[in-house]
């Protein structure tokens, strides 16, 4: 691997994430792609580490590094077999692994172009109310959470189209609204991928990280 342009902390993530990895070989990633079974052990290691919250706020409980070291976690978890890449409250026990998390971003009509999602968070008192789609998204079948990016505020009322998205952690999959369909895809069975349905589905305003409309400038 060219190690031009990172860091020395990057390089440090990279390396404490190497020696993680090296106890998941190939014959375990195939084991669990056979029997579709969800790696726990993987993540009961990272969670032991203190991964889960590298790019978290020290007072939160995270290590406080930022999003390029997370993507070098995730990436150097990918080339070891994986191939997986506002709420305080709920910060600790994310980090902790007592929840999982999936992150809905992709749609069927957008793919990646982040600032043209149609999925929509209005807000009505002290909820949300969210419909729309969201696919390919990864570990939504045992994910406690979802952190879901969403429009809060319409494209034409905006004066920049970054200014409207903005992000809520929550995932009721008893409560109405929702739906999940996992996706059928061939191998990498061991991390289920999803379409993710909200019909009016309602999640409390206090779930939203950061500040409304500044989903965006979170997650970029």
């Amino acid at each position: 691997m060219d190690i031009t342009g990172f860091t020395y902390t990057q390089l440090q993530v990279k390396e404490a994430v190497s020696k993680i990895c090296t106890h998941f070989p190939d014959d375990y990633w195939a084991l669990r792609d056979q029997d579709e079974k969800y790696p726990r052990e993987l993540h009961a290691a990272l969670v032991k580490g203190g991964w889960f919250g590298i790019a978290l706020p020290g007072e939160l409980g995270g290590a406080g590094l930022g999003i390029s070291e997370a993507t070098v976690m995730l990436q150097t978890v990918s080339q070891g077999g994986a191939g997986i890449a506002g709420a305080q409250h709920m910060f600790p026990r994310l980090i902790s692994g007592e929840w999982k998390a999936c992150f809905a971003v992709t749609e069927p009509s957008t793919g990646l172009e982040t600032l043209k999602l149609r999925t929509r968070a209005l807000r009505d008192g002290d909820e949300y109310r969210i419909s729309g789609q969201k696919i390919w998204i990864s570990s939504a079948q045992v994910a406690s959470k979802c952190v879901l990016l969403a429009p809060t505020t319409p494209l034409e009322d905006l004066k920049k189209a970054s200014e409207g998205l903005s992000l809520c952690i929550d995932i009721g999959k008893d409560l109405p609204g929702l739906e999940l369909r996992k996706i059928k895809k061939m191998g990498a069975q061991a991390v289920d991928a999803n379409e993710i349905f909200f019909d009016d589905y309602r999640v409390p305003a206090d779930t939203r990280i950061g500040q409304e409309g500044q989903g965006f400038k979170i997650v970029r």
